[in-house]
């Protein structure tokens, strides 16, 4: 079955130029070993897994990266293809998770990690690859790589997890979250339902008149599964929502200012005082990565987050995320690719992997500089917890106040 031409209409003309250069490209690398290597830093894990895998670059192609675990067994180890569409620092945390739950599993594996960076040619060439090479699983990381996966390998021969990637079930990749896809996917999701978000926001303000939904205009995923179903269920219950786009992801930090000056115009409307109007910031990395500029134009407005990583130690904070952590859902991709890998599961018969409850993130100190209230019971819930001085006195649900006394 030629993978480009399923699902796809008059694809192969356009991608097979591309293909059969990157193709060549990869049938005829060979992995070495380096110091210092050539993947131009689109490749980051966290130094806590190093003892359990070995990395090695791929000569010639600075787009692939190939590990394999320290662990040795009887037979050939398993092969994890992982498609990547660019750099991104919710990766890096994905794909550490992934590697250490793997690495717990104390079974012989091999990762061959590609950034294909969403060029349908050296998607055509990672297809091609897959046939020749028979991986037993494939994580596709990010939204986009997904997207790419579903249009041209759905029903392929080799199992696919879904990492990173937004509610498939608004995306129309499956139909709903009971029952599985029927083809080789799995789907995990990084959204929580939109119901529960917002149950949770107006925990957080009982009053509130003003919502300001931070999303980036061409991050289809997330305007998709979270700016416009959270903007049409904040509008059916009366509330206002201002609708902050940024136009070009590049230039996002010179965009936010004039978005967030304009939108604190509009709240003072309808809430002078802006005691009772918030900001909420999507999943949107070009957007989420410029906390700090988003926190110095929003003045008192408390600013919230669908992405547990915002809040974090210090200023650059947000004061409370409620959602699912890119580390928890690399958890839940890990354990979903383990079972399909070792015949436990087929990807198919997975019904959405959805993380719950939610992960909640708070930093105190972000709170009082803007004098704000977090209500005690996302308190009692939270997994990650910033002090008055900014420091860390929860991790992963951990006491570390406690063990420090201890």
């Amino acid at each position: 079955m030629n993978r480009l031409t399923h699902r796809g209409s008059g694809m192969l003309g356009r991608l097979a130029c591309g293909a059969v250069l990157v193709a060549a490209l990869i049938a005829s690398s060979a992995s070495r070993t380096e110091a210092v290597p050539a993947y131009d830093g689109w490749f980051r894990h966290s130094e806590n897994i190093t003892g359990a895998w070995t990395f090695s670059e791929v000569a010639g192609d600075p787009d692939q990266v190939k590990i394999k675990s320290t662990v040795s067994g009887p037979g050939d180890p398993k092969q994890v293809l992982v498609l990547y569409p660019k750099r991104s620092s919710a990766y890096d945390i994905a794909i550490s998770k992934i590697l250490d739950v793997f690495a717990s599993k104390n079974t012989p594996l091999a990762f061959h990690v590609i950034n294909f960076r969403n060029n349908d040619g050296r998607g055509a060439a990672v297809l091609d690859l897959v046939e020749e090479n028979n991986y037993d699983l494939i994580f596709s990381m990010g939204s986009q790589s997904t997207a790419w996966l579903y249009q041209y390998y759905r029903d392929g021969d080799t199992p696919v997890v879904t990492v990173c990637s937004k509610d498939p079930v608004k995306l129309g990749h499956i139909n709903d979250y009971e029952n599985g896809s029927g083809t080789n996917f799995a789907f995990t999701s990084l959204n929580m339902p939109t119901e529960v978000q917002l149950a949770y926001l107006m925990d957080f303000m009982p009053g509130v008149k003003n919502l300001g939904i931070l999303v980036a205009r061409n991050n289809i995923s997330a305007v998709r599964t979270q700016a416009k179903p959270m903007q049409e269920a904040v509008e059916a219950l009366g509330v206002n929502t201002v609708y902050l786009a940024v136009q070009d992801p590049a230039k996002a930090k010179e965009e936010l200012p004039g978005l967030i000056e304009d939108a604190l115009a509009e709240m003072r409307k309808t809430d002078p005082s802006l005691d009772n109007s918030m900001f909420w910031i999507t999943g949107s990395t070009s957007v989420f990565r410029e906390i700090s500029t988003i926190n110095r134009h929003a003045g008192p407005v408390p600013v919230l987050s669908a992405v547990p990583e915002v809040v974090q130690a210090g200023d650059e904070s947000a004061v409370v995320s409620i959602g699912i952590s890119f580390e928890s859902n690399g958890y839940l991709a890990a354990v979903y690719g383990y079972d399909v890998i070792m015949g436990h599961a087929k990807a198919g018969d997975l019904k959405v992997g959805i993380v719950s409850p939610p992960d909640i993130a708070i930093n105190f100190r972000r709170a009082r500089a803007i004098g704000v209230e977090v209500p005690f019971s996302f308190f009692e819930s939270a997994n990650y917890v910033y002090d008055y001085e900014g420091k860390a006195v929860r991790l992963r649900g951990r006491d570390l106040s406690r063990n420090a006394g201890s």
